[in-house]
């Protein structure tokens, strides 16, 4: 008869190994469900939000109509009922949102929302780590004394071409200073306001629920665009939202 066999150390580190990757599946399939759970109520919570503005005001039933229309918005540009409206998610620290900020908003803003024909909205995604979501709640708080495109247009006039800008509190609170933000004291305490926190979350989270993942990312009304497009792309998208909207 032979005697039992004794377990080696390679058998041992093998039944380890076995253990941990076992352990790290599980971990990542709980991980995958919970994303999903969440998305899943995001998205419910935003379907049954889109009803509600669907049953008063009517929208899109592409289901990619996000546009909020919501009067006196500081983060938004030209007429509530302009026929065609166009969101962007951006980041403050995102080099091609600057690029976008600085050479392709302005004509689209003389073309476009002067004529009454554009409604641009801004969303916070911020992508960057911490002080991109920093600059986007300073960016509210701009927003709340009346200069919020103030802010956004010094940040971006500031940004590097290449590369992340850095936005400590310390610069956020001389932006404001350079800009004009009259009651310096609001501003600093409403860096801490959790109601701008939760305002630039729940922008990110409206971002997720449409996969938008990177900066910037656009809709023009239903169509989507990633990624600083030129000039003549935005456009081409928003002449031809324009003649959907005339001919229906």
């Amino acid at each position: 008869m032979s005697s039992p066999q004794t377990p080696t150390s390679g058998d041992s580190h093998r039944r380890i190994i076995i253990v941990v990757v076992a352990a790290l599946a599980s971990a990542v399939l709980l991980l995958f469900v919970g994303i999903f759970a969440y998305q899943g109520g995001v998205s419910q919570q935003n379907a049954q939000a889109g009803q509600e503005t669907q049953s008063s005001s009517g929208s899109s039933e592409t289901g990619l109509d996000v546009a909020r229309r919501i009067a006196d918005d500081p983060t938004a540009l030209g007429d509530v009922d302009a026929p065609v409206v166009m969101i962007e998610y951006a980041d403050y620290r995102c080099p091609f949102c600057g690029l976008f900020a600085r050479d392709t908003l302005p004509p689209l803003v003389d073309k476009y929302v002067e004529s009454g024909d554009l409604r641009i909205e801004w969303r916070d995604l911020p992508v960057f780590g911490d002080e991109s979501f920093a600059a986007a709640v300073a960016g509210r708080a701009a927003g709340e004394q009346g200069l919020f495109w103030e802010f956004n247009k010094a940040v971006f006039d500031i940004a590097p071409e290449r590369g992340h800008a850095e936005l400590p509190r310390e610069r956020l609170l001389e932006i404001a200073a350079e800009i004009g933000v009259p009651d310096m004291a609001k501003f600093e305490a409403d860096l801490d306001s959790e109601k701008l926190e939760q305002a630039v979350t729940t922008d990110a989270q409206e971002a997720a629920t449409l996969g938008a993942t990177g900066t910037p990312t656009f809709l023009v009304n239903d169509t989507p665009f990633v990624g600083a497009q030129p000039l003549a792309t935005f456009e081409e998208a928003i002449d031809a939202a324009l003649e959907q909207a005339e001919s229906s």
